[in-house]
């Protein structure tokens, strides 16, 4: 690989860091979400500055192509992260359905004393 595109990939990776702890610092992004961001960023900064690396990974598994391991390591973390995202969305379609239920049971309960002082009046 190019020393070139190598500088410019560790600088593109090193603000994309920065620009996620930030957000994290900011509060606009929670931790959990982040740290399978932070840790795709730090692994490919690895990679990047040690390119030999990934051709003895794909060795060692068997993989023909270097590239090919990229693909196949950005397929498994695409997965990894549908997979979080749907059990947030799961847990927070729960948590929804819970306050709706909540607020109805509170407003049942508003309207019933309200009709109870305007018996008494």
């Amino acid at each position: 690989m190019n020393i070139r595109i190598q500088i410019i990939v560790a600088v593109a990776v090193v603000i994309a860091l920065c620009v996620i702890v930030n957000m994290i610092r900011k509060k606009r992004l929670e931790l959990r979400y982040a740290l399978a961001w932070l840790l795709v960023g730090v692994s490919v900064l690895i990679l990047d500055c040690f390119p030999a690396l990934i051709t003895w990974l794909a060795r060692k598994v068997g993989i023909a192509s270097p590239v090919n391991m990229l693909f196949f390591f950005g397929f498994c973390f695409s997965l990894v992260i549908i997979f979080v995202l749907t059990i947030s969305i799961s847990r927070m379609s729960i948590r929804i359905k819970q306050l709706a239920q909540e607020i109805a049971l509170y407003e049942k309960k508003n309207k019933k004393m309200v009709e109870e002082r305007n018996s008494e009046n």
